[in-house]
C-alpha cells in the first residue's frame, strides 16, 4: 500500500507542477474579477477544474443565477462522469465503494490519463497519491495567483490574465489537430459566441456559454456521427 502511494506521488509530480502554473493564470484571473484570494483558493480546493472553474468565475462575474451556475458546470464537467466509468475497469478487486467515492472527486483529464495508462490495476494507494499531490499544487498556484493580484501593478495583472486564455488554447488545439470534428466544434462554439454577444445581449454570459456548448456539439454529432468501428482518434 505505501510503495503504491508513492508510485501515485512520484506519477502525480508532472502533473503538479503543470497546475501550479495553470492555476496560478486562474488565481491572478479570479482576483481582477472581483474575488477575493479565499474564494478563489476555497474554489480550487473544492472543484480542481480548470475550464469549470474558469466559466464558473465568468458567470459569477456577470452576476450569473444559480441556475446558470448548475448548467453550466454540468455541461463542462459531465465528462469526468465518463472518465469515472472507463477508469472503473482499471481498479483493483480491493476497490471499495467508499474509495471510489472518495477518489472520484479528484478526477480530472490528467490525472485520468496517466491512471488509466497504467500497466497494472490502479488501487486505491495509488489515486490517493496523484491526487493528492496534484491537488496540492492546483491550489497552491491558485493562491501564489490570487496573493500575486493583490499585490502586482494592475497592468502586469493584466498581462498575467492572459494566462488563462493560454490554457483554453493549450487544452483545444492538440485535439482539434488530431480531429478535425473537434476543430469544427470549436470554430462553431466561438461563432455561436460572437453571434450571441452581438445580436442577443439580452442572453447572459453563463447561459450564452452553455448554449454555445450543447448547440455545436449535438449539430456536429448529427453531422459526424461516430462508427462503432472508428478508432479513439477517428
Amino acid at each position: 500500500m505505501k510503495q503504491d502511494f508513492i508510485k501515485g506521488v512520484r506519477a502525480g509530480i508532472p502533473i503538479m507542477l503543470g497546475y501550479l502554473s495553470v492555476s496560478f493564470g486562474f488565481g491572478i484571473n479570479a482576483v481582477a474579477l472581483g474575488l477575493t484570494v479565499a474564494e478563489a483558493v476555497g474554489i480550487s480546493l473544492t472543484n480542481v477544474t480548470s475550464a469549470g472553474q474558469a466559466a464558473g468565475i465568468t458567470v459569477i462575474a456577470a452576476s450569473g443565477t444559480l441556475l446558470e451556475m448548475v448548467l453550466c458546470q454540468m455541461v463542462i464537467n459531465l465528462r469526468y462522469s465518463l472518465m469515472g466509468f472507463s477508469l472503473s475497469q482499471k481498479l483493483s478487486t480491493n476497490y471499495s465503494t467508499f474509495h471510489r467515492l472518495l477518489t472520484s472527486f479528484g478526477i480530472t483529464d490528467e490525472i485520468f490519463a496517466v491512471a488509466v495508462s497504467r500497466g497494472e490495476p490502479v488501487t486505491p494507494a495509488f489515486m490517493y497519491g496523484i491526487e493528492i499531490v496534484s491537488i496540492f499544487g492546483w491550489t497552491v498556484g491558485t493562491f501564489l495567483g490570487a496573493a500575486a493580484g493583490n499585490i502586482l501593478p494592475r497592468k502586469m495583472i493584466a498581462s498575467l490574465s492572459l494566462m488563462l486564455y493560454g490554457m483554453f488554447i493549450a487544452i483545444i488545439i492538440p485535439p482539434a489537430k488530431k480531429n478535425f470534428r473537434v476543430l469544427i466544434v470549436i470554430l462553431m462554439s466561438a461563432a455561436l459566441s460572437v453571434m450571441i454577444k452581438f445580436c442577443f445581449p439580452v442572453i447572459s454570459a453563463g447561459f450564452s456559454v452553455i448554449i454555445c456548448a450543447v448547440v455545436s456539439s449535438v449539430i456536429c454529432a448529427l453531422l459526424f456521427p461516430r462508427n462503432e468501428e472508428e478508432g479513439g482518434d477517428g
